[in-house]
């Protein structure tokens, strides 16, 4: 008689009668933790914590728009209207906001040339939240859902911040600021030196009725390196008295 080669014996093989056997409970020592529920207390602190700062955010537009109000009013109508045509330059649309680029040549064009980090924290302060657009009932399902994944919305300066703020930057600015941004309205192409020719530039778009003789004058009078120009230096010195 042949014998059966199986090492186990001749008894049923797993899966083929004999029963599985029955798991030891103290072998499990592992097992998923459960996540905690949410706290009530969390959530109310949360909330909390976001109603204050938005508390905070509104005393500190209110009190700018205050100071604002008392700057607007030490401005001449000259400045004021700068501002406002500054603003109205770059507002293409007329919905009286404006956005980051439109906001740096603006200020740029009021002699505030400001780094980037410096203009996104004003919109990030005073700025206000750009309507998003409306999804379209077209749309395929897979663009919907990547719509979700979107950056925040772009921040918009509305004409009564951008006003307040220029305002307030007008009346800290130190005269040789005004004086080199003066400066810079005569120096055509940044030469860093006032010529005969922009002289006679400035003369004719301000309707000044300026002879040549009289032209040649003013630089020779000022001229103190004889380069027959006005560098800055000397342009400031003239300025200040």
């Amino acid at each position: 008689m042949a014998t059966s080669s199986n090492p186990l014996g001749s008894g049923p093989r797993y899966g083929l009668g004999r029963p599985n056997p029955t798991p030891n409970p103290a072998q499990n020592t592992f097992s998923t933790p459960a996540f905690p529920s949410n706290n009530p207390k969390n959530a109310q602190r949360l909330e909390s914590e976001r109603l204050e700062r938005d508390r905070k955010a509104r005393e500190d537009r209110e009190r700018m728009e205050a100071a604002g109000q008392n700057s607007l009013a030490e401005l001449s109508e000259e400045q004021r209207e700068e501002i406002g045509e500054a603003f109205n330059l770059f507002d293409l649309d007329k919905d009286t906001y404006i956005d980051y680029h439109e906001l740096k040549v603006a200020m740029k064009a009021l002699g505030f040339d400001l780094p980037k980090a410096e203009i996104l924290g004003i919109l990030q302060t005073h700025g206000v939240a750009a309507p998003s657009a409306s999804s379209s009932s077209k749309q395929p399902a897979g663009q919907a859902r990547q719509q979700q994944y979107q950056s925040p919305p772009r921040q918009l300066l509305s004409f009564q911040a951008f006003q307040t703020l220029m305002a307030q930057m007008i009346l800290t600015r130190k005269p040789e600021e005004e004086i080199i941004r003066a400066f810079e309205l005569f120096d055509e192409g940044g030469k860093g030196k006032i010529t005969l020719q922009d002289l006679t530039r400035v003369a004719r778009e301000l309707g000044e009725g300026l002879s040549h003789d009289e032209l040649v004058a003013m630089i020779e009078e000022f001229d103190m390196d004889g380069d027959n120009a006005i560098s800055r230096d000397e342009f400031v010195n003239i300025c200040l008295g």
